[in-house]
């Protein structure tokens, strides 16, 4: 999907957000190969730990579908706010398993716009090689 469609379901699905504690809302897409994209928002929670972020939700839900890392081919991540919402910590670390290394993610805020991928965001990754088995 070109990167400017993909931006604009992003957007679409951040009008789903549920933020009644921070009003910050997050939206994504996640693109795959086949043509199918999921949306994710962020979902706060009274006990914020149990809050879950939109890029964690849209590629939750392309899994929950079957899809994985080698059927993903984007990712869009936009917010309401003053910065660009560039995935926080728990985030990069579910997306460095779960995305390639080179998969393209968009980030904007409707006034910025930056492109990256997992390997330029979290650098040094933890992965399946450092756990004992």
């Amino acid at each position: 999907m070109k990167r400017e469609d993909l931006l604009k379901e992003a957007f679409r699905a951040m009008e789903n957000s549920y933020a009644p504690y921070s009003n910050y809302h997050v939206g994504a897409a996640v693109s795959c190969t086949d043509g199918r994209v999921f949306w994710g928002v962020n979902v706060e929670n009274a006990s914020f730990g149990a809050t879950n972020c939109a890029e964690r939700s849209a590629v939750f839900a392309a899994y929950s579908c079957g899809y994985r890392k080698d059927t993903i081919d984007g990712l869009a991540i936009v917010s309401d706010g003053e910065r660009i919402a560039a995935p926080c910590g728990i985030c990069r670390q579910v997306l460095s398993e779960l995305l390639k290394q080179d998969t393209p993610i968009y980030l904007s805020n409707g006034k910025d716009e930056v492109d990256t991928n997992i390997a330029e965001l979290l650098p040094m990754q933890f992965t399946e090689e450092d756990v004992l088995r």
